[in-house]
């Protein structure tokens, strides 16, 4: 049965024959093997295109910022997955990465598309207060999360959204995103009634914006660069398991609220 209009399979990623591997137009084995750096290549897969000198360290400042944080759920999981089946490092990481939604993760995807909203409400001017008072105020009203503002821990600015803003300016890429993210963030309190500040899933859509990274693909760097931190936490648990505790911790601390049969008393 066929779906579209397509029949012939294409691509313009990758083609080989027995002496040459070609990916995005570039010799894999003369071009791109110790010749760039991952980041680099990630960026040349995405977009068929090698980063200049301001893309490439925006883009490789984004993977460090967000490949590692702590024992979120996404880590918990992978780690207590790796407990149950050590012979299947794969599937511990899938179990992380399938924890990539709204909330973790996902948030820079829904920011991207937050902050693109913001910028064509603004028809072309420069001054993006209006804009972002109107956006923020829709989705105040329509009870929809602002993805990107509010930290559970920095209740200040995220010290990873300056750092990543800094980088961005240094290595002269386009502000605009970030203009356009900190309008938002200086009328929220108005609108929400308190303080949201930047976490680092509203900096990295603002600095990748800035550099022409793809909307679509905004979600693929840190489920990218989490999937590398869950590899160190999944190395750290083949040497020192705490999946089991992690899992021992969560049954210790449930309350069973359900029906019992006259005289059951849960285990403590």
């Amino acid at each position: 049965m066929k779906i579209g209009k397509e029949t012939t399979p294409r691509t313009a990623i990758c083609a080989s024959n027995p002496d040459t591997i070609v990916v995005r137009g570039k010799n894999l084995t003369e071009e791109l093997v110790g010749q760039v750096t991952f980041g680099d290549y990630f960026h040349l897969l995405v977009t068929g295109k090698m980063p200049d000198a301001t893309q490439s360290a925006v883009l490789n400042a984004t993977l460090v910022a967000i490949a590692e944080h702590g024992l979120v759920p996404s880590v918990q999981a992978s780690r207590m997955t790796y407990a149950a089946a050590p012979d299947a490092l794969q599937g511990a990481v899938a179990a992380g990465i399938l924890g990539c939604g709204s909330v973790i993760l996902g948030a820079s995807e829904s920011c991207g598309y937050f902050l693109e909203e913001i910028r064509q409400r603004a028809a072309g001017s420069t001054d993006y207060t209006e804009a972002a008072r109107q956006v923020v105020g829709e989705y105040r009203q329509a009870r929809r999360p602002l993805p990107g503002y509010g930290h559970p821990l920095h209740k200040k600015r995220d010290p990873r959204v300056s750092a990543l803003f800094n980088v961005a300016a240094q290595a002269g890429a386009d502000t605009t995103y970030i203009a356009i993210a900190e309008a938002a963030e200086k009328v929220i309190p108005d609108i929400v009634g308190k303080h949201l500040m930047l976490n680092v899933s509203a900096a990295i859509p603002a600095v990748l914006l800035g550099i022409g990274f793809p909307l679509v693909a905004l979600k693929g760097v840190p489920i990218l660069a989490r999937t590398a931190g869950l590899i160190g936490h999944l190395v750290e648990e083949a040497e020192k398991p705490i999946g089991f505790a992690l899992s021992y911790q969560a049954t210790r601390e449930v309350v069973y609220e359900g029906e019992a049969p006259p005289g059951f008393v849960p285990s403590e």
